[in-house]
């Protein structure tokens, strides 16, 4: 029988993207039934399908309790997500670089403070330029730049929730060479592009004005990301973003996304169907 597949999203988006779309016609051609449903919906019955591929699920940090219940709620009902629960729950704190920087992964320097602390750890920095960003986030919410020890930036630190957060130094590469984005399915390389920001910005995110440009990784590059996808937790993903910059001619993590990633699918248009068969080989 065709197996039935949940697309999650978010109530906003509940139509899925129209760049995400094509999705849903290659994995009808690998022999699936795929349905998109809203993850927040409390009339969905998620026992009904053989499986919930998160995609555009992108208030999941905003209600980051009621999404892990959400994702207990399928553990106990025998529910297979793509990617694992595990895998996600792991992936949802930022605090997973300070694990893949353990297991050897080469990272973008960084730092977790309270946000009661920030100040403390910000005053080891004094004089550097810096970001802060929560741990649990995404689209650039509540991250701020600046010099510590900066009235600025003490400032932009006066507006921030108390909240856990990552302090990392800005990598000024960025804004020069940009940053890179590379999509694996099932462990094998698709596509990258890199990532720019709008000039005198230094958020890469198109909703912030960014640029993105389709571009052939180097080997520092690509085996950098595959060295942080091989480290990261669990059983190798079915699909995975890893974002990058490099420094000196050297690959550093920034992060590695194995829940809702932008698949950057019109750049690529042969991914959705490689990630329709990773997809129908992880339900086979």
């Amino acid at each position: 029988m065709t197996k039935r597949l949940a697309l999650a999203t978010s109530a906003e988006l509940a139509e899925l993207l129209p760049e995400e779309r094509p999705l849903l016609d290659a994995l009808r051609a690998a022999g699936l039934d795929p349905v998109v449903e809203v993850w927040t919906d409390p009339s969905v019955d998620w026992s009904a399908y053989d499986a919930v591929l998160l995609r555009t699920v992108w208030d999941y940090y905003r209600l980051y309790d009621v999404f892990t219940e959400w994702l207990a709620q399928l553990d106990k009902a025998g529910v297979p997500v793509l990617n694992a629960t595990d895998q996600v729950r792991w992936n949802g704190d930022k605090k997973y670089l300070l694990d893949l920087r353990e297991r050897g992964v080469a990272i973008v320097p960084s730092q977790v403070a309270a946000g009661a602390c920030l100040r403390e750890v910000l005053a080891g920095l004094a004089g550097q330029d810096v970001v802060v960003k929560p741990t649990v986030s995404g689209n650039a919410l509540h991250t701020i730049r600046g010099v510590a020890g900066s009235p600025e930036l003490d400032r932009a630190l006066d507006e921030l929730p108390d909240l856990v957060y990552l302090v990392q130094p800005f990598v000024p590469e960025i804004q020069t060479d940009g940053e890179w984005s590379l999509l694996f399915f099932d462990g094998e390389f698709s596509h990258a592009v890199v990532k720019r920001p709008a000039t005198g910005d230094y958020r890469v995110q198109e909703s912030h004005g960014g640029q993105t440009t389709p571009a052939d990784p180097p080997a520092e590059v690509l085996e950098g990301a595959r060295a942080a996808l091989e480290a990261a937790a669990g059983p190798m993903p079915t699909y995975a973003r890893v974002d990058g910059v490099v420094v000196n001619g050297r690959f550093l993590l920034m992060e590695i996304e194995l829940i809702e990633p932008y698949l950057f699918l019109p750049q690529a248009p042969a991914a959705a169907h490689k990630l329709a068969a990773a997809v129908a080989n992880q339900l086979s």
